[in-house]
C-alpha cells in the first residue's frame, strides 16, 4: 500500500537550459512620455542559462516592434541565440497546424532566415514553457518601471533600460556562485555571429496608389506625389515611420506618433 502511494506522487526534473538559447515575451507598463501618461509595451529577451536579459520599450506591441526589438537585443548580447522560444503570438504564428506544428508569419520567417536562429513556439497549455522570461517580464516592470518612468523620447528610455540591464549583470542570484555577467560568458561563447548585412526591421507590404494619390496601410491612408497614381508601391512600416517606395526609390516618408 505504502509503495503504491509513493509511486503515485509527482516527480519533478530540474530544467537545464543550454548556453546560447533565449526566450522572448512582451509586457505592459505605464510611462510618462513627453509629459503625457500612456501605456507602453516592452519586449524582453532572456538567456535562461545565465539569466541575462535585454529590455526595449515601444509605443505598441506590433510586428514592427517585434522586428526592431530582436536586432537591438542581438547587438546588446553581441551575438544571436542559437534557438529562441516564443508563445503563440499572432506576430510570429500565422496558423496552428496541430500538435507542435506552426505556420510562421512571413515577417517572422524573414527575421529568422536573416539571423539563422532556430525557433520554437511554446504549447498553449504549458505555461511553464517560458517560465524564465515570464519571470523577467515581471522583474523588469517592478524594478525598471516603478515609479512610473518619465522620459522625453522612446530612445532615451531605451538607453536607460539598456543601462539597467548591464547593471543587473553584477547581481549574484540565489543558488549561484557566479554573477549574471560571469555566467553570461558561457552564453556569449555559444551565440551565433551577427550577420555582416544589416537587417531592415520593418513590415513590408505591396499596395496600389489610388486616384487620390493615397496608399492604405494598417487602416490608415498615406499620401504620395500625384505622378505615382495607380502604380504599385512598396510600403515599409517601422516603429516610428512609414516609407513608401517605387522602383527602389523612396517617394514618401510619414512620421508616426512618437508619444
Amino acid at each position: 500500500m505504502r509503495s503504491a502511494m509513493l509511486r503515485s506522487r509527482e516527480m519533478f526534473v530540474p530544467l537545464v537550459h543550454p548556453a546560447g538559447e533565449a526566450q522572448v515575451d512582451f509586457g505592459e507598463a505605464l510611462v510618462v512620455m513627453a509629459g503625457a501618461e500612456r501605456k507602453a509595451h516592452y519586449l524582453v529577451m532572456d538567456l535562461p542559462q545565465s539569466d541575462d536579459c535585454f529590455v526595449a520599450a515601444f509605443p505598441t506591441e506590433t510586428t514592427e516592434a517585434f522586428l526592431e526589438g530582436h536586432p537591438r537585443a542581438f547587438a546588446y548580447f553581441g551575438g544571436v541565440p542559437t534557438r529562441i522560444l516564443y508563445d503563440n503570438t499572432k506576430i510570429a504564428v500565422a496558423r496552428i497546424l496541430g500538435g507542435e506544428e506552426r505556420q510562421r508569419t512571413r515577417a517572422f520567417s524573414e527575421l529568422a532566415s536573416h539571423y539563422l536562429f532556430a525557433s520554437k513556439i511554446g504549447h498553449p497549455t504549458k505555461g511553464n514553457d517560458k517560465g524564465k522570461v515570464e519571470g523577467l517580464v515581471g522583474y523588469a516592470r517592478r524594478n525598471f518601471m516603478v515609479p512610473v518612468p518619465r522620459f522625453t523620447s522612446w530612445e532615451a528610455w531605451n538607453e536607460h533600460l539598456a543601462r539597467q540591464c548591464r547593471a543587473r549583470r553584477e547581481r549574484r542570484l540565489r543558488g549561484h556562485a557566479e554573477t549574471i555577467g560571469e555566467r553570461f560568458e558561457r552564453d556569449r561563447a555559444a551565440l551565433l555571429p551577427l550577420p555582416a548585412a544589416a537587417y531592415e526591421a520593418c513590415e513590408k507590404v505591396t499596395a496600389r496608389v489610388n486616384s487620390l494619390a493615397l496608399v492604405r496601410y494598417r487602416a490608415n491612408d498615406y499620401s504620395v506625389p500625384t505622378r505615382y497614381g495607380h502604380l504599385q508601391v512598396l510600403v515599409c512600416g517601422y516603429v516610428h515611420e512609414v516609407t513608401i517606395s517605387y522602383a527602389s526609390e523612396v517617394i514618401a516618408r510619414h512620421a508616426l506618433d512618437k508619444w
